[in-house]
């Protein structure tokens, strides 16, 4: 007897399971819901969950019991980059580097130097950015071996042309930058204030100089794109 085909699969799903009882047709919604995600590469978006559990299913309320029950665990459910994804807790990240992971996603955010740090921070509140433009920012050049970095990482492409003479790169964050710095998205990112309280960004100039360059309170940077957005100008 053959395989049946991919379509027959699919019709026969039954998201509803109204023949169960109350209690164990949710543990199962429980269970597909986490399943998706445990298996997906990236982050799931919601509509796609819906698609598993029944039209009278909370979502919501579902996702949360999940969550709940990973509170012992080492790994827990967040919404990043538009969507769920499962991710272990900062505090295992050294564990699974001395192990030998490499996986961003797993080991949390990369190691990156104070210059890329600045470098990725610029790009985030002012892209698309061009290689003068943070280096304006930085007070220093921001070398091509920082850009570099930046995008084995996978944190930053540099797809898009600037409209300036010689048409040079400009870079953009990507999805892989809000799921590392674990946002849902770019309307996440902390003021500007917020990141040098916590040191991770020194000012290269005058007090005011950062918040002119990044329009803290103005409009200069629409947060509300998603990463790697255009320009509409």
């Amino acid at each position: 007897m053959g395989r049946p085909k991919d379509c027959e699969l699919h019709d026969s799903f039954d998201p509803v399971l109204m023949e169960l009882p109350e209690a164990v047709r949710w543990r199962e919604w429980m269970g597909r819901v986490e399943s998706v995600i445990f298996a997906a590469p990236s982050p799931v978006p919601r509509e796609a969950l819906a698609r598993v559990v029944g039209s009278t299913c909370n979502l919501d309320d579902l996702i949360a019991d999940i969550r709940s029950e990973l509170r012992a665990r080492p790994y827990e459910l967040v919404f990043v980059a538009g969507g769920y994804q499962l991710r272990t807790k900062p505090r295992f990240a050294p564990a699974i580097r001395a192990a030998g992971g490499g996986d961003l996603r797993d080991a949390g955010a990369p190691e990156l130097t104070p210059t890329e740090i600045l470098a990725v921070t610029a790009i985030a509140y002012l892209q698309p950015a061009t290689r003068a433009e943070l280096s304006s920012v930085a007070g220093k050049e921001i070398s091509r071996d920082v850009i570099g970095a930046l995008r084995r990482h996978g944190l930053i492409d540099g797809a898009l042309r600037a409209p300036q003479p010689g048409a040079p790169f400009a870079y953009v964050t990507t999805k892989k930058f809000l799921e590392v710095f674990g946002l849902a998205t770019l309307r996440d990112l902390p003021d500007i204030e917020q990141l040098e309280d916590a040191g991770l960004l020194e000012r290269p100039g005058p007090e005011p100089y950062l918040d002119d360059v990044f329009g803290a309170g103005e409009e200069g940077f629409d947060a509300e794109s998603d990463a790697g957005d255009h320009w509409d100008r």
